[in-house]
């Protein structure tokens, strides 16, 4: 009996730990991640491509069925 709970407190801390580290991680990660993703060439590639500018706020034209 006591192992069992021995085992079950270790995996609680374990999970408390590892829940810890990502929210930490997601709170002190630098802004720059998320702007570089957005900031690449696929957009203007994807514009050349489909014929339809994307504006500055990103969103995407709409197709028009025929």
């Amino acid at each position: 009996m006591k192992y069992e709970m021995l085992m079950i407190r270790s995996l609680f801390v374990a999970t408390l730990l590892v829940c810890g580290l990502i929210v930490g991680n997601m709170l002190v990660s630098p802004r720059e991640v998320v702007q570089l993703a957005a900031a690449g060439s696929v957009g203007t590639s994807m514009a050349a491509a489909t014929g339809c500018a994307l504006p500055p706020d990103g969103v995407i034209c709409p197709r028009v069925r025929s």
